[in-house]
């Protein structure tokens, strides 16, 4: 019998009934890599690519050729057993030489072939359900690099399209009754699945049960909109409305089989291994003329279009006033042209003109794009140039679509642009961004005002052709005023469809009479009355509508929430979405996202001119106040649920104003979820209270932050809050918020490898909290002041730091915090080669974490027992320290001191002689660090993976790095268990 390899699955291989030794997890990488790849010649540097995600080892030649040796003659022990498996080197790379039969992967797909291409739906049915009976689990288990994770998520995607198809081949032979319990089952496990919820309707609606059918379709439809804002497919409708009707064309008729329902599985662009992103908004639905424009466009994009050489990167750049059509434009063209781009279509908003926040940086636009590539946050670079270079590397060899609309100038494009040539960039701005012509070769089309007559066909799709026709001087006077611009025509169209039965002329008399020009805009060539355009849909409002739309122009973030809209406005968040409702329809206002509203940055500005303009101006600083209350205590309620532990400076802000409304937190998720979408707001909110004088909320919305931040390793925009949070407190004189804002911005420079800021900045602090007689500010300081010592080499240094924060600590009674500086004090011992002061430290550490039951704590504790123990010349109590500590480390989600821990343990093991367990553990710790992009660590273990006298008890390792205890709420698990970018070794429990 031939041997049998497994990816569907856990990564294994069978021969006899037998699985192979395949090594450890790295090991099984390399053969996963060279099984789906069967029978092809994969390069050195592509294998190392794939096997360590673009973080290969310094010598990964050496490492591969070691793991290839293994492979080897594991295939070769498999001869005995009929295995024809072979691995050879070859002028393009390694190859494996296998039946593709014999490897689950390539027999799935096969077998997908065969049932789409097949004559019956019989034979198809069981060629899919072969197909899907391959299936043991998780494909590629355990393996996690960028591109094992792109493919597992592409094979489930084919999973699910085989089931999917195996499903409509059943129905069509009439197999609906035992296929039913199925589709219930995959139904309530994926309930947003409108193909799969047409199965089930079917099914049920065949089984003679029609009402069930009918509830299913209704709680679907409900479920739609409450979770994505849309109603079911037009396809979805369909049917039900033949179940409605009892349509005959529903009942079985046996015949040939037919193409429908047999879905392509993964669609073109996914061989890659990563399902390709879909992010264009929807197309513009009353989309009008502009044909000129759109050929224009694509003869401008064409390979080779408008004399531009045929291997140079297509850029076209749209220009135009604010409110002419741009990004409609744009986005038309885009769907018109989706199968130029197989690869999947970006879309980025870069704010370059919106009047509530700058412009996006480029780096975090790269960012927004590689979430949409499915790139894990860990694995992305924290340096802004290897940040643009790794996104231009992941689209060097793909046909997609980048739409960067709204841009400000091309120094923000420049950073965006992919590379290679398979890409198309399509850019919208204000300005010409002629730099780019003349660097990049960008094709630019200037965009007008629509001709007169595209802009009454616009008007006229928007209020039919009777209407236009009645009253044609009215017509021409509402044209005349919105002068071609396609924003003006739509809120002209949206207020008069708001009263169908009101004649058109009394809309146009409104126009003249308040036709004064929106001067804010500040763009010479704007011929649209725009002012007298939103003007008159403002005073269409009803009176609380138009006053939350002035209030929304005090915002400033790019979009409200529901709850923040209320809080504005103070009024119930019920009252605040009916006045929104009433915005929406007159087109003032968007809900681009369930509860989520924003406004074109043209009618923002109008809004921020209708802002209260009779009133006092203590009603607009009344309004913002409830706003800035409204990030303030949501934001206090979200650090509450991410933190169990408060650090001193803990702030105490005044009760909310009145009428504000905090939104509900239920939980973790939804507190990491809220401070991810409402971040700019809260950015935004700490600005406009330095501006109204208001200190206090200024640094304490900067401490709101804290887990957000340091939970994600964003630490630069930790930096900039703090830095306001800095002023805030030095206007107000107040020497506690001081010493908190100086804390905070001396540890994220440490972590950002300033190290003189960090120690300026800390020094400043500890003054501080020694002026104000601060015992517990005091510790605190001087445990992170010991921990920059540490990495500035300085050994003496910190353990003084140290005891000095272990002597204050001692006297305040917290025993976390206690347990964390003991260690932290034995952890220094031992770098000094103190173990017996050092083991009295930690094991008084590990008894009190153990009576608080703080696995962080213990597991940090363990671990630095462990380094005693094995100093002490005890490497079995050291192994055994270890192994629990990994076990604590893994339950709380902490890899960052997860892979420390793995190094030490290969010193351990090596000292007893478990060699084999010692490279496993180096060499798993080394994939960490590759991970965490900590090369140095990374290069020490894996230079001692061919050393096996470098973990004897009688030669010293090389030091460290370590990681600050910090008290405050960074510590907590939920923090350590979201991705980490930029971060340093800090926030341990040493």
């Amino acid at each position: 019998m031939t041997v049998g390899f497994t990816l569907l699955g856990p990564v294994e291989a069978v021969a006899d009934g037998r699985q192979l030794d395949l090594g450890h997890a790295r090991q099984r990488s390399v053969l996963a890599v060279l099984l789906a790849e069967a029978n092809r010649a994969v390069p050195t540097g592509e294998l190392a690519d794939r096997v360590w995600g673009n973080r290969s080892p310094q010598r990964h030649r050496n490492t591969l050729h070691s793991y290839l040796s293994r492979i080897r003659q594991a295939l070769e022990a498999a001869r005995d057993a009929g295995g024809d498996a072979t691995l050879e080197r070859q002028p393009g790379g390694y190859c494996l030489t296998v039946d593709p039969d014999s490897v689950d992967l390539h027999r799935f797909t096969a077998l997908l072939a065969r049932a789409r291409a097949s004559g019956t739906d019989e034979e198809a049915a069981a060629l899919f359900e072969q197909a899907l009976g391959l299936w043991r689990g998780e494909a590629l288990a355990g393996l996690d690099t960028p591109w094992f994770g792109a493919l597992r998520d592409t094979l489930h995607q084919q999973r699910s399209a085989a089931a999917l198809d195996r499903n409509d081949a059943l129905l069509r032979c009439g197999r609906h009754g035992p296929l039913l319990p199925v589709l219930t089952a995959d139904a309530r496990a994926d309930p947003l699945d409108e193909r799969l919820a047409g199965q089930l309707m079917l099914a049920l609606h065949r089984c003679g049960r029609p009402a069930d059918a009918l509830a299913y379709y209704r709680e679907l439809r409900s479920r739609l909109r409450a979770e994505l804002g849309m109603d079911p497919s037009a396809p979805l409708r369909e049917l039900h409305q033949q179940i409605l009707t009892a349509d005959p064309g529903l009942t079985l008729v046996p015949g040939p089989r037919t193409a429908a329902g047999t879905g392509a599985g993964a669609g073109p662009g996914t061989a890659a291994g990563t399902p390709p992103p879909r992010q264009l908004p929807a197309p513009p639905p009353l989309f009008t003329g502009r044909d000129g424009e759109l050929a224009a466009l694509t003869a401008a994009l064409a390979p080779g279009g408008d004399g531009a050489a045929a291997d140079a990167l297509a850029i076209g750049v749209i220009g135009g006033i604010g409110g002419v059509g741009k990004t409609w434009l744009a986005v038309r063209w885009a769907h018109d042209h989706l199968d130029r781009f197989p690869d999947g279509q970006l879309y980025v908003n870069l704010r370059g003109f919106d009047p509530s926040a700058p412009p996006v940086p480029p780096a975090s636009a790269i960012r927004q794009l590689l979430d949409a590539l499915d790139v894990r946050p860990a694995s992305v670079p924290p340096d802004p140039e290897a940040l643009a270079g790794y996104y231009r590397g992941l689209l060097a060899d793909r046909r997609m679509l980048i739409l960067l609309d709204n841009a400000r100038d091309a120094e923000q494009v420049r950073p965006l642009l992919p590379g290679g040539t398979g890409c198309t960039v399509l850019v919208t701005s204000r300005n010409r961004l002629g730099s780019l012509v003349t660097t990049h070769g960008a094709r630019t089309l200037p965009l007008g005002s629509l001709p007169a007559p595209e802009a009454r066909a616009l008007l006229t799709r928007h209020l039919g052709p009777q209407r236009i026709a009645a009253e044609p001087d009215a017509v021409s006077a509402l044209l005349e005023h919105c002068s071609g611009l396609p924003l003006a025509l739509g809120v002209v169209a949206a207020r008069a469809a708001a009263h169908p039965g009101f004649p058109l002329a009394g809309l146009a008399g409104e126009l003249r009479e308040s036709a004064d020009r929106l001067d804010a805009l500040g763009d010479a060539d704007l011929t649209a009355d725009l002012r007298a355009v939103f003007s008159s849909s403002y005073h269409a409002l009803g009176e609380e509508a138009a006053r939350l739309y002035g209030l929304l122009g005090l915002v400033p973030g790019p979009d409200c929430g529901l709850h923040a809209a209320a809080s504005l406005a103070a009024t119930t968040p019920a009252r605040a979405r009916v006045h929104l409702r009433e915005l929406e329809a007159a087109h003032l206002v968007e809900q681009h996202a369930p509860g989520r509203y924003r406004m074109h940055d043209l009618v923002r500005l109008h809004a921020a001119e209708r802002g209260n303009p009779e009133g006092p101006d203590d009603a607009r600083d009344a309004a913002v106040r409830r706003l800035v209350d409204f990030h303030l205590h949501t934001g206090l309620a979200a650090n509450r649920l991410l933190d169990g532990v408060h650090t001193p400076f803990a702030p105490e802000p005044a009760p909310p104003a009145p009428g504000c409304v905090p939104a509900p937190l239920p939980d973790t998720a939804a507190a990491l979820a809220w401070l991810e979408t409402e971040h700019p707001g809260i950015r935004g909110a700490q600005l406009l209270a330095l501006e109204q004088g208001r200190y206090a909320p200024v640094w304490q919305l900067a401490w709101t932050l804290i887990p957000f931040h340091w939970g994600g390793g964003r630490f630069r925009e930790h930096l900039d809050v703090w830095r306001t949070g800095l002023t805030a407190a030095e206007r107000a004189g107040d020497p506690l918020a001081e010493a908190l804002a100086h804390w905070r911005l001396g540890q994220a420079c440490s972590h950002l490898g300033r190290g003189p800021d960090a120690f300026r900045h800390l020094r400043r602090a500890l003054t501080l909290c020694e002026r104000s007689a601060d015992t517990a500010g005091r510790a605190h300081v001087h445990r992170t002041l010991g921990w920059v010592s540490e990495q500035q080499g300085d050994e003496q240094g910190a353990l003084a730091h140290a005891l000095r924060a272990l002597r204050l600590y001692r006297r305040l009674g917290n025993t976390g915090w206690l347990a964390g500086q003991l260690n932290a004090v034995g952890w220094c011992h031992a770098q000094l080669g103190r173990y017996e002061e050092a083991l009295t430290h930690c094991e008084e550490a590990l008894a009190l974490f153990r009576k608080a039951d703080g696995d962080a704590g213990t597991a940090s504790t363990l671990d630095s027992l462990g380094y005693i123990a094995h100093r002490l010349g005890r490497p079995a109590d050291a192994v055994g320290h270890y192994r629990e500590a990994l076990a604590l480390f893994r339950n709380t989600g902490n890899v960052y001191d997860e892979a420390d821990t793995l190094a030490r343990l290969g010193d351990a093991l090596e000292a007893l002689g478990r060699h084999a367990e010692a490279r496993a553990a180096r060499e798993e710790a080394v994939g960490l660090y590759r991970a965490q992009r900590r090369s140095e660590e990374a290069r020490r273990t894996a230079e001692r993976l061919g050393d096996r006298r470098a973990a004897g008890p009688e030669r010293e390792p090389e030091r460290e790095p370590e990681r600050e205890p910090e008290p405050g709420p960074e510590r907590q698990p939920e923090q350590e268990r979201q991705p980490e970018q930029e971060r340093q070794p800090e926030a341990g429990q040493r």
